[in-house]
């Protein structure tokens, strides 16, 4: 079956309307979850109308950590019930997006993941004579250097000061501040997302387990925490099961084949024998039975010689949401 016909048996099966957000991690055309969909997303929700239940059909490896509380808003203004719908990987600010749903409803091969938020060194300290470089500082790093001082090295606590001294001389105060708020903003926002009102509502002390262990226990970002360990989490997870699990995984195939997931682009596969070609790639989809939009690249890849050897240079002249219907 095609998409549009995927949907519309999903949207029977659940007894609601289903929209669809892909987030696309193919180099170097990956897409992350920001707040550029929103009006994106209100055009679907205005075309849909008010209903009683909306899923959200969600493939994504992460993304803007306030973009998931605006946008659960904004679907659950439309509606009585929302549910996440994961066939495969919603990971980090898609993991907050679920835990804004009443329901999330995972095949067996679903997957969530921490909320590790990830922010930007000015430059990276290994590499000076590239300032142009920005190093990445994952909260959980920092987490991990001060746990090997103290469990591996076995630094003192009264010595730990020291430790954090040889940090600043390494990495801005400033860096290691705004890593700190970040982490600090994921443990709020996931909190707010649980707090919502619900067809099941969870207590304190279950939203307070919930969030240690998205944001602060599990210490590897890309960790996949299972239908099975997110139940146990207390989480409100549905395990997908025939006809709904085939059609969930089949409409995610599509998106992959469509959009190449998981396979590196080479400019070679538009170049082809041409000295020079226009790449079109759609990196993120949302769309529902009616509607559709697609988060385009367009530039162009030309041969060429740099140093006297062959060489391909690739340009992205414009990269934006585009309404396909």
């Amino acid at each position: 079956m095609d998409k549009s016909n995927l949907i519309k048996n999903i949207e029977e099966n659940r007894q609601s309307r289903v929209i669809t957000y892909i987030t696309g991690d193919r180099q170097p055309f990956a897409t992350r979850i920001a707040d550029d969909v929103i009006p994106v997303f209100n055009r679907h929700l205005e075309n849909i109308g008010r209903v009683k239940k909306i899923s959200l059909f969600l493939y994504t490896r992460g993304g803007d950590m306030v973009a998931p509380l605006r946008l659960v808003k904004l679907i659950r203004s439309s509606c009585n019930e929302f549910e996440v719908l994961v066939p495969y990987r919603c990971h980090s600010a898609g993991t907050l997006i679920a835990l804004g749903a009443d329901k999330i409803v995972m095949g067996k091969l679903g997957e969530l993941s921490p909320v590790d938020p990830t922010t930007m060194h000015p430059y990276n300290p290994q590499n000076p004579l590239n300032p142009q470089q920005r190093l990445e500082i994952s909260v959980e790093d920092l987490n991990s250097y001060f746990l090997l001082a103290r469990e591996m090295a076995k630094v003192k606590e009264e010595e730990m000061d020291k430790v954090f001294t040889n940090l600043t001389e390494k990495i801005h105060p400033l860096s290691l501040g705004n890593a700190y708020r970040a982490f600090r903003m994921g443990k709020m926002i996931a909190e707010k997302l649980l707090e919502m009102p619900k067809t099941k509502k969870l207590s304190k002390e279950e939203i307070k387990k919930v969030v240690e262990e998205v944001t602060s226990r599990i210490c590897i970002h890309g960790y996949p925490i299972t239908r099975d360990e997110a139940e146990g989490l207390g989480l409100p997870i549905e395990k997908a099961k025939g006809e709904l699990e085939k059609d969930l995984w089949d409409l995610y195939e599509i998106y992959a084949k469509e959009m190449k997931l998981g396979i590196p682009f080479h400019p070679l596969e538009v170049l082809g024998d041409k000295e020079l070609a226009e790449v079109r790639y759609a990196g993120a989809y949302i769309e529902s039975d009616e509607l559709s939009d697609q988060f385009v690249f367009k530039g162009k890849v030309q041969k060429t010689i740099r140093d006297n050897r062959p060489a391909i240079d690739m340009n992205i002249d414009s990269q934006k949401w585009e309404q396909i219907k």
